[in-house]
């Protein structure tokens, strides 16, 4: 996570663990609930683990088992958390419901940020990255192009049209935490949303609430701050957002 106000250079390792400054606002308990999501990760990876090792099976229903558990169950979870309990999209106050049931979907793919291979063999099979982000609850337009090292946090907050393509190494990440006025850290977190026929450069940051027009082709290595909407070329909305 960054806590700077405008930044939109926060990366996936920034935002697995938060520091202890940034868990200064919260109560013992809710510190102690924070700490127990951040094991989801261990655990899955531990869980894993035990089903493709231990001889309950047959090796290829072990390795099956194992491969349907990883890929399936954190999807799964985040998709009934959300459909139970919706999350509130714009400003989250931290410490509030919505933060903790955020917290609890993005450690769910945890695993995935730390050991981005596992994507990128998803992605060897056309189609297949692209069903498995459905599963998540993000809505992927026909004919998805995923290039090498595409990173994406918050699997269920992307809307991406149909036959788009994305640069290597292009990073979405659909929430950054920032400091209000008052001095509190809080939450935003809103869809990144890229039009039809889109193209994303390579090595670009897209960053909460991003929206790009149908038809854009970004340069490389755009810095997309939160709330930015981009059209011929340039940024056309004012990119604070929700206050």
């Amino acid at each position: 996570m960054t806590q700077k106000r405008d930044s939109a250079t926060s990366d996936a390792g920034d935002d697995a663990s938060p520091g202890p400054a940034k868990l200064s606002g919260f109560s013992l308990g809710q510190r102690l609930g924070m700490l127990v999501l951040n094991t989801t990760a261990f655990v899955l990876a531990a869980g894993v683990l035990c089903i493709t090792a231990l001889p309950w099976s047959r090796l290829p229903w072990r390795l099956l088992a194992g491969a349907a558990a990883l890929y399936g169950l954190p999807p799964v979870l985040a998709r009934l958390i959300l459909a139970v309990s919706p999350i509130r999209q714009g400003v989250i106050r931290q410490g509030s419901a919505d933060f903790f049931k955020w917290w609890g979907v993005f450690n769910l793919q945890v695993l995935f940020c730390r050991l981005p291979m596992l994507e990128e063999l998803v992605r060897i099979v056309p189609g297949a990255y692209s069903a498995w982000l459905r599963l998540w609850g993000a809505r992927v337009g026909r004919l998805t192009y995923w290039a090498a090292g595409t990173s994406i946090l918050d699997r269920s907050f992307v809307a991406i049209g149909d036959d788009v393509i994305f640069g290597a190494g292009v990073r979405i990440n659909p929430h950054v935490m920032r400091r209000n006025a008052d001095g509190a850290v809080e939450l935003l977190l809103a869809d990144v949303t890229i039009g039809d026929r889109a193209i994303v450069g390579g090595y670009s940051l897209l960053t909460t609430g991003t929206t790009i027009a149908p038809d854009e082709t970004t340069r490389a290595f755009l810095q997309s701050p939160p709330f930015s909407h981009w059209r011929g070329g340039r940024r056309v909305a004012d990119e604070r957002g929700p206050s």
